[in-house]
């Protein structure tokens, strides 16, 4: 009896003694891959940001919210990196080599590491499910904050924005330090029956004076007119200045409401999210129960059509009336129309439920990343004995990039509906905690053998 005690203490000396390796390389990882998140963020977006006229204090809240979705990929990330380098360091100094000699087997040795990795997986599901969609909310609606009170800013470069109410805008090129636009191509959405397109080689946006209006400056720029629907009228006109002037209604900075504004999918908690997607699959099979209405509908007015055909003299050419006819030719139209319509709802449907579904099996997914990581980092830290920091480093690299192709292509996959998206998510989990427990077996295996 003595024995065991001794033998518990002893082993939760070692326990402690593994956890404490991994534990300063933990906050090490963790703070240079945030490091390294946050600053490839600011060379992103900080330029910007910087010079518009902000207060400083909102460029960094934009950067703390925007970091909550950093911490998720940066926390599995982490203990990848932590449970290589603690496992390969104590190979190198022959500790491990020492316990596993006193008979302590390796799945003995990963058990603390995978119990705190769980531990931290519990954490990082309660962070995913309830800090960071706060997060992304703040940070989103403190972007459109922004963006209305800088319309510049909510312009990218070779992508058409929104920014200015009832046209779209496409730049080649911003220079942030004056705030030129170059190569630009304004599509007016106002008229309905005139497709007009305005392109310019240089231009500014800018507020008035008074900032009442919003007001577009386009320089050595042409016009071109179409008419609608018949294209039969075209109009083209050159300029070397045009201005332009919007209402700056719903510009300049003002904190938005947060219960006026609609959250997108990585916005919500898994509870949302799976409300969500119950919602879009009813519809969905109420969009379906309706085409299947309409196609009996339709099936019973030909079978109508038919029997009346039936009943008409053989001699006489007109099987039916001619208002028959039309009717039965109106209805028809009016099934397919209600067919089609009904077609393109279920289309999105079923892309907003995939969405939403995804976003759901991520929220636990990535937490359990943790636990999978370190399952694969211990077999993987041994395996790189001499290797240190680089051989280390190398490796976790190696199998996050793997991890998260697999995540994104099942992500792809799941939103043409090619795949379940629980399956499609949790396969990156599975193909690495299948190849993390092979490895360990083949270590044990190894240490068998060796002993014999």
């Amino acid at each position: 009896m003595r024995l065991k005690k001794v033998n518990r203490h002893v082993m939760k000396i070692f326990d402690r003694y593994i956890l404490k390796e991994h534990l300063g390389t933990f906050f090490f990882a963790f703070v240079t891959i945030m490091f390294v998140f946050i600053l490839t963020f600011l060379t992103q977006f900080l330029e910007r940001l910087i010079g518009k006229g902000l207060d400083f204090r909102i460029i960094l809240e934009v950067v703390a919210l925007q970091s909550a979705w950093m911490v998720g990929l940066a926390v599995p990330m982490a203990v990848l990196v932590s449970t290589v380098m603690a496992f390969s360091s104590l190979t190198n100094s022959s500790e491990l080599t020492v316990m596993r000699a006193g008979g302590i087997s390796i799945y003995r040795l990963v058990a603390p590491v995978l119990l705190a990795a769980l531990a931290l997986s519990l954490m990082m599901e309660r962070f995913n499910n309830v800090l960071m969609p706060e997060a992304n909310y703040k940070a989103n609606a403190l972007f459109a904050d922004i963006t209305r009170m800088k319309p510049g800013l909510g312009i990218d470069k070779n992508a058409f924005s929104d920014v200015i109410q009832g046209y779209s805008i496409m730049v080649r090129d911003i220079d942030n330090e004056t705030g030129e636009l170059r190569d630009i191509v304004l599509y007016d959405r106002g008229r309905p029956d005139v497709r007009t397109v305005i392109m310019a080689a240089r231009g500014r946006i800018q507020f008035s004076q008074d900032y009442s209006h919003l007001v577009l400056t386009l320089e050595d720029g042409q016009i071109h007119e179409l008419s609608l629907p018949a294209m039969d009228r075209y109009r083209k006109m050159v300029f070397a200045r045009n201005r332009y002037v919007f209402d700056a209604t719903g510009y300049g900075f003002e904190r938005t409401d947060d219960g006026k504004r609609r959250r997108g999918s990585k916005e919500l908690s898994a509870a949302e999210l799976l409300s969500m997607a119950r919602e879009f699959r009813m519809k969905d099979r109420m969009a379906e129960s309706s085409i299947d209405k309409g196609i009996a509908g339709l099936r019973a007015e030909i079978e109508s059509i038919r029997k009346r055909s039936s009943t008409s003299p053989a001699s006489s050419p007109a099987l039916l009336p001619p208002a028959v006819t039309g009717r039965a030719i109106e209805l028809v139209d009016t099934m397919i129309d209600n067919a089609t319509e009904r077609i393109g709802q279920m289309r999105e449907n079923r892309e907003s439920f995939y969405n939403y579904m995804i976003e759901y099996h991520k929220k636990y997914s990535l937490a359990f990343a943790c636990v999978v990581f370190a399952m694969i980092g211990a077999p993987l830290g041994v395996m790189a004995r001499h290797g240190g920091f680089g051989a280390g480093a190398a490796l976790s690299l190696f199998f996050f990039v793997l991890y998260w192709v697999l995540l994104i292509g099942g992500e792809k996959i799941a939103e043409r509906g090619l795949l379940l998206p629980a399956i499609s998510v949790w396969l990156p989990n599975v193909v690495l905690a299948v190849t993390g427990l092979f490895m360990i077996y083949r270590l044990s295996s190894s240490a068998s053998g060796s002993g014999r």
